[in-house]
């Protein structure tokens, strides 16, 4: 029998815990901070502070006030569930279970932080173009998770053009209707997807 705390696929191990655990407190004052006072005017030191950690703490866990508003947890936990997909299932139907089943095990709490959090983000030009890169990085880990499903290498270019597709549709469907909230977002995101899978 493994021990209580010992990493698994799907379950971190204590170490892992806490640090996402840190993470997630730190951005949830910093949202709370930039509804209170704005974006421009909160400090690491405010967010710091309302964390009660310290500032050298803070950027263990993020290197810029920008990355803690950018920081997304799910990114790993959708390419997790992307690899326990069934072998029988096609890349376009995997992604959408994958997506499902975040979206369906994510506390009601987190999806409004998360609702909040895009709101923040595309409401900042900074951030924006923040996004931009940090959603690069994504692409890659979620292309190599796609390719080993594939049985391919990252570039190949069935993969590179699902991968394509994919994020495609995300964005089409993400813009403009983020006011109505992560629910909307993701039923427009999975219609979408139906869409690509039925090969439009």
């Amino acid at each position: 029998m493994s021990k209580p705390d010992a990493p698994s696929p799907t379950r971190p191990g204590l170490r892992e815990r806490k640090k996402a655990k840190t993470r997630a407190v730190i951005q949830q004052h910093a949202l709370r901070l930039f509804h209170d006072q704005g974006y421009e005017a909160t400090t690491v030191e405010q967010i710091a502070e309302a964390a009660e950690v310290s500032p050298s703490t803070f950027f263990r866990y993020f290197r810029t006030k920008e990355d803690v508003f950018l920081y997304d947890p799910f990114d790993p936990v959708l390419i997790e569930a992307l690899r326990r997909q069934p072998a029988s299932m096609t890349p376009v139907q995997a992604i959408r279970a994958s997506f499902r089943a975040v979206f369906d095990a994510m506390p009601v709490e987190e999806r409004a932080r998360q609702d909040e959090r895009s709101s923040l983000i595309f409401s900042v030009p900074d951030l924006r173009m923040r996004m931009l890169d940090q959603m690069m990085e994504g692409v890659r880990a979620f292309s190599d998770a796609l390719a080993q499903r594939m049985g391919r290498p990252a570039e190949d270019d069935a993969v590179k053009v699902i991968v394509g597709a994919v994020l495609g549709v995300s964005l089409a469907m993400i813009v403009p209707p983020l006011e109505a909230g992560l629910a909307n977002t993701f039923a427009r995101i999975d219609t979408g997807l139906a869409l690509l899978e039925k090969g439009l």
